[in-house]
This record gives C-alpha cells, structure tokens and sequence, in this order.
C-alpha cells in the first residue's frame, strides 16, 4: 500500500486459474470452432468439413491461447479489472497482429494460397472481430469478482475512508453500494451518501478484505453475518442489517474464497 503522499502504483489482484477455468475456456473454443466450420464461415467451405473443424478449432485453441497470455496480467492490473469492456478492446487490439499472422500461415497451409504477406492485413478487420467477440464470450462465462486485500500489521488505513463523512468519521465501513452517481457508506454507525464512481472507490478500498458481490455493491468481508438465499440467488445479510446481493456472474467465485 503506498504511503501518503507517494506515487501511487497498480494495485494488482492476480487470480491462478483452476482446472474448471480451463475447461470452460476449451468447451468455448470447440463448441466456437465448430459452429464456425459446419456453417463455413468467411468462405471457408472451399475444403472438407473434416479439414474445416482442424483449421477452426484450432485456430480458436491459437486465439485462446495467446489471448491468455495478454489477458492475465491486464485484468491483473485494478485499472483494467474494474472496467472489463476497456480490456477487452485492449486485448483485441493486442491480440489481433499475433493472430492475424497464424491466420495467415493457417489459411495458407489449409487452403494452398500464395504466401502473399499482404494477407495478413487484409485478415486483420475478421480476426479484430472474431477476436473481441470471444474475448467478450470468454470474459463473461468467467467474471470473477474485484477483491480487495487486509493490509500488513502498521500499514496505513485505506485511502477510501478518508472519504468518510464528518457523522462517520472514525466508523468501521462494511459495504459501498451505488445509487446512481452517488455511494451508499453501510458502517457501525450508520449510513450517508458521498459522490464518487464504485470502480474508484474499490480502488482505494485496498487495505479492507472484501470484493464486489455485485455490480453495485462492494462487501467488507468481516461485515458478513449470514447468508441467506431465495429464488436462486444469495444475499449477504450485514452487521448493521443491510442486505448486499451477490451476483450471479460472482457467485461462483465467491463461494471459491469462502465467503459462504
């Protein structure tokens, strides 16, 4: 955590992908590639289906591949986790010239062109859109949630609480929700409103254990008494008794890091 007045840097909330991520990510790659083969997609039915399923399956597994390698270390970076539609177009834009470049070898060796490298640009705009379609697909089968971390014994409070009210000074915060452009403070010592972004405030909240359980809602772990659940969906009961959701999309990876 930086000290006041320093420089701030990224903070990072690196996650190591469990066997089920990776699974998920092949099922997406062979149910992509298939659909693009079987319907022949970009004028590709010029070969048999055999030969199609290869190119595109494989050429899906390449993607998903490379794409990991971009992807981890920039939705690592807070900036980049709390606002996901941004990576992903960094991602493309990233993704696309490595890609564009397998395409071509692939598309050569499948359907014997002419080795022209002018190729690879006039390849570019379909693996742009191929590539932001199933980063978007891969993001969303896959939403973890941004957590935040307790800070080292002596290490200063999180720059978030500064925020706090004068009524609510000195109070333990246990969940931030959005209303509109305004926050929601939950603490001991009751609720107020202040103007600031959730994506900003979850990026000065590190310090405090807690996660986003929702798109409008960040949860101080410690401030969690029980779990209740109804019509599919979990809702965190608080201290002071609010009741935080927990999204579908976050549910998962929740229940991973034991909060229920």
């Amino acid at each position: 955590m930086s000290e006041p007045g320093a420089t701030s840097q990224p903070e990072l909330v690196v996650w190591s992908p469990g066997p089920g991520d990776w699974l998920r990510g092949a099922g997406i790659c062979l149910a992509a590639g298939a659909f693009m083969a079987v319907s022949g997609a970009f004028g590709s039915s010029d070969v048999s289906l055999t030969r199609r399923l290869i190119y595109w399956i494989g050429l899906m597994f390449a993607g998903s591949l490379i794409g990991n390698l971009i992807a981890r270390p920039l939705f690592a970076l807070r900036h980049f986790a709390a606002r996901p539609w941004l990576a992903c177009f960094v991602i493309t834009l990233l993704l696309t010239p490595p890609l564009a470049v397998v395409v071509w070898a692939a598309s050569n060796l499948t359907y014997g062109l002419d080795w022209d490298p002018f190729d690879i640009v006039r390849f570019s705009p379909q693996v742009a859109m191929i590539s932001f379609a199933m980063t978007i697909i891969t993001y969303l089968a896959d939403r973890r949630p941004v957590e935040t971390h307790a800070g080292p014994d002596g290490s200063p409070p999180p720059r978030f609480l500064d925020r706090l009210p004068t009524k609510l000074k000195g109070a333990e915060l246990f969940a931030v929700e959005a209303e509109d452009h305004y926050l929601r403070l939950h603490t001991d010592r009751g609720s107020d409103l202040i103007l600031m972004r959730l994506s900003d405030a979850v990026g000065e909240l590190e310090g405090i254990e807690g996660a986003q359980t929702h798109r409008s809602w960040w949860v101080a772990k410690d401030a969690v008494v029980e779990v209740s659940r109804g019509d599919g969906r979990a809702t965190f009961v608080l201290r002071n008794g609010a009741r935080a959701p927990v999204s579908r999309s976050y549910a998962r990876a929740l229940r991973a890091e034991g909060w229920y």
